[in-house]
């Protein structure tokens, strides 16, 4: 008998859904359907997507649960999107956080 892999698809005996893309920072990447934003960031080797008011120090997922807000990232124009709980869908156009994302060009960016 053989036994399903040991990954977390293999495990469930998932069959996902085809990969679509969507642009983070202009750069194509690709997610699996019900995927959150922050799980295909880190699937494509991204870390970090926001900067901080104060210093500009680089942000990414932290708590994973939508708690700390430090996820927060613009999508398709709206910022203060929590990257651990919105699940990304194909075409998304996703752009690193300046600050509060509510400066002029809309990445918080003060005139």
């Amino acid at each position: 008998m053989s036994r399903a892999p040991r990954t977390p698809l293999g495990l469930v005996r998932a069959q996902p859904e085809p990969p679509y893309t969507f642009t983070f920072d202009g750069r194509t990447l690709t997610a699996l359907p019900g995927q959150t934003l922050a799980a295909a960031l880190w699937a494509a080797g991204i870390t970090s997507w926001r900067t901080t008011r104060g210093g500009g120090a680089p942000r990414g997922a932290f708590c994973g649960i939508g708690v700390c807000h430090d996820c927060l990232a613009t999508v398709d124009g709206r910022p203060n999107q929590r990257a651990c709980l919105v699940a990304v869908r194909p075409g998304d156009t996703v752009t690193t956080q300046v600050g509060t994302g509510h400066g002029p060009d809309g990445k918080g960016t003060p005139s």
